[in-house]
């Protein structure tokens, strides 16, 4: 599976972005998808996550309420909109799936194929 993130670029404070993932493979139906961020510095973290059938999402406290993930399995891509941005949101962002089928996680330990990553810059 090969994933290949887009949307990122240079935002103000309080603007919107939405971030696409776009996979290849014929089983992204059937994996748990994930976004994780590295900002300027400093660990990789969690961001959100979502079940194979998007019934089921997860996220981060740092931005719930402000960003959505969702899927669209019949094009093989998961989306990130995010809203209110802010300028500690600025990070690298990466999008994961894991293949285990054994539920969410926001451990990245447990994801198994990573796209590249797209830069998100929030000004303030």
């Amino acid at each position: 599976v090969q994933l290949q993130a887009s949307g990122g670029g240079l935002v103000q404070a309080g603007d919107s972005l939405r971030l696409s993932c776009a996979a290849s493979g014929r089983t992204f139906n059937r994996f748990t998808m994930g976004w994780f961020r590295r900002p300027p510095g400093k660990e990789r973290d969690f961001v959100a996550a979502i079940s194979w059938s998007g019934n089921t999402s997860y996220y981060a406290d740092s931005v719930k309420g402000r960003f959505t993930i969702s899927r669209d399995n019949a094009r093989n891509t998961v989306y990130l909109q995010m809203n209110s941005l802010k300028p500690e949101d600025t990070a690298v962002y990466s999008c994961a799936a894991d293949r285990s089928g054994h539920g969410i996680t926001s451990l990245d330990s447990k994801y198994d194929f990573w796209g590249q990553g797209t830069q998100v810059t929030v000004s303030s």
